[in-house]
């Protein structure tokens, strides 16, 4: 499979100098698939706004990711990066705090030359989310910034906040005429929101409904980090520019799909945050989903962000509801207990920090979908997340028909196993092809035996890509109102089933795959988790 590491549009695709990834198995013929309105990110001058600039997000993802981006020649020489954030700072040291997440977090080391120009550009604007005075000086230093750095007033506004204050800034940006309409590419105003959209359907219908008082929906750029990862991206690479894997990607030829996002860590820092939301919210009704919508869309009519969103959309609003048997049937929740995890003790998630000590918060979910339409009827996808897993790791296995019981196959007590793709997320990105071969010898004995594929170098980071794409004003990889908001009505009634059922989720112990009611649902169809 070629890596393709995309070039200034979706229509676009090149391999970055330097980052040639080598595969396990074959050799490389590099294509440049060029769009005629494709063009560098260094043409598109603006400012970037970062909302709490002085944050945990911003010192290990944000100021790393543009860091790369100037290294790699991709951030605009005319983009000045202003940080706005209620911390006791001016430029200086906020630019010594900015370096020193770089140091801490960047995939590649310092270079002293770039950083002299890069940290010249950065600014400190303290201020206060709530505080429409302070927004008035947030408008002067950026008129200073603008002038300085010819950006022509274009301003992208990352929200790097919590979700309570999103409504609040726009309103204030907008009242202090930070923000102008929809303009082409030439003159832009954009908005970046992080997950999670809400706390539930009408919770993010709610707060589109008030950004969207004061930013288009062309505007709007609604982050999720997972959709940014290389491998995710590949996976229409994969799928449509590979003429062996399309004719078998449906019914016809797929037994099942098997999705699986495991961490090993516990919920660490994040308690506050987890607490109310747990893994239903905070794993499958962003990360998951958009993956799952990957896999199974239909061949979009181009590249473009409308047409891969419009495919997407229709896989999500193509899963079949989930009824109150469904619920109780094929979904499964849990909570960590202790255990050990790679040898060392874990606390039972109750024991963590910020924790209640009665918390019916799930950490593990894992369920059942079926997806109604032509391609994938009679095919069941099964997703399991959870945290204090043996181990970190991201993968989507395809698991393909087994061959008639004849010839090879037909001997029922030593039946062969299933060809099976399986497409690594993280941490070893690359794909594996499982097939059947002959042991070498006299006799005929068979096994299954995994041809690899893996990314040798680096690949950039999701946060990389995606500033990258709002910078473009290339929405493919965001999430789309309708799209979360149909993600949303498929988890709510779960959501909504077990706050009502009066039993504590199930306890796994911390360093295994989770409660075995998870497995039970599997083998209930004649299936088991696939061992990783």
């Amino acid at each position: 499979m070629l890596k393709y590491r995309r070039g200034p549009h979706r229509g676009r695709a090149a391999l970055t100098q330097g980052e040639h990834h080598a595969m396990a198995v074959g050799t490389h013929e590099t294509v440049a698939i060029n769009h005629p309105t494709a063009k560098p990110t260094a043409n598109i001058p603006c400012s970037i706004v970062i909302f709490g600039g002085a944050g945990a997000l911003s010192h290990r993802k944000l100021l790393p990711a543009l860091y790369n981006l100037a290294l790699d020649g991709e951030l605009p020489e005319h983009c000045p990066i202003v940080a706005f954030s209620m911390e006791e700072l001016d430029d200086e040291r906020y630019r010594a705090w900015a370096r020193d997440g770089i140091e801490k977090f960047s995939r590649r080391a310092v270079d002293p030359a770039l950083w002299e120009k890069l940290g010249q550009r950065i600014h400190f604007v303290r201020g206060r989310f709530t505080e429409r005075a302070d927004y008035d000086g947030l408008r002067a230093r950026l008129e200073e910034v603008d002038r300085k750095y010819a950006t022509g007033g274009n301003h992208i506004y990352y929200f790097a906040i919590p979700p309570s204050f999103i409504e609040n800034c726009a309103a204030m940006l907008h009242e202090a005429g930070l923000i102008r309409p929809p303009d082409g590419d030439q003159h832009f105003t954009r908005v970046v929101i992080e997950k999670p959209i809400g706390y539930d359907l009408a919770s993010a219908m709610a707060i589109d409904d008030r950004v969207s008082m004061h930013f288009d929906e062309s505007q709007i750029f609604r982050i999720d980090h997972y959709l940014g990862k290389e491998t995710v991206e590949n996976l229409m690479v994969l799928r449509f520019a590979n003429a062996i894997f399309e004719p078998l990607w449906t019914s016809r030829f797929v037994d099942h799909v098997q999705l699986t996002v495991a961490e090993d860590e516990g919920v660490g820092t994040r308690a506050s945050y987890y607490e109310h939301a747990g893994a239903l919210r905070d794993m499958v009704q962003s990360h998951i989903l958009g993956v799952l919508s990957i896999i199974a869309m239909e061949p979009p009519r181009s590249t473009r962000a409308r047409a891969v969103r419009d495919s997407k959309l229709d896989v999500l609003r193509s899963i079949r509801p989930f009824g109150d048997e469904d619920i109780e049937k094929f979904t499964v929740r849990g909570q960590y207990g202790a255990g050990l995890v790679a040898g060392a003790a874990a606390p039972a998630y109750r024991d963590e920090e910020n924790v209640a000590p009665d918390s019916r918060t799930e950490t593990f979910v894992a369920m059942r979908c079926w997806i109604d339409n032509w391609r994938w009827a009679g095919v069941p996808f099964y997703i399991r997340t959870g945290k204090r897993m043996p181990k970190r790791t991201s993968e989507i296995a395809i698991y393909f028909k087994s061959v008639p019981r004849i010839l090879y196959n037909a001997n029922p007590r030593a039946q062969l196993a299933p060809n099976m793709l399986t497409i690594r997320i993280q941490p070893d990105e690359g794909l594996s092809v499982h097939i059947i071969s002959k042991v070498p010898g006299a006799q005929v004995r068979l096994q299954q035996v995994a041809v690899d594929f893996h990314y040798a170098s680096t690949t950039p980071e999701a946060y990389e890509t995606l500033l990258r794409d709002v910078i473009l004003g290339d929405q493919t990889l965001f999430m789309r109102r309708d799209a979360v908001e149909a993600s949303w009505s498929l988890v709510d009634p779960i959501i909504a089933a077990w706050a009502e059922s009066p039993a504590d989720p199930p306890l796994y112990a911390a360093g295994s795959w989770g409660p075995i009611e998870a497995a039970l649902m599997m083998a209930a169809d004649g299936r088991a988790w696939r061992a990783l």
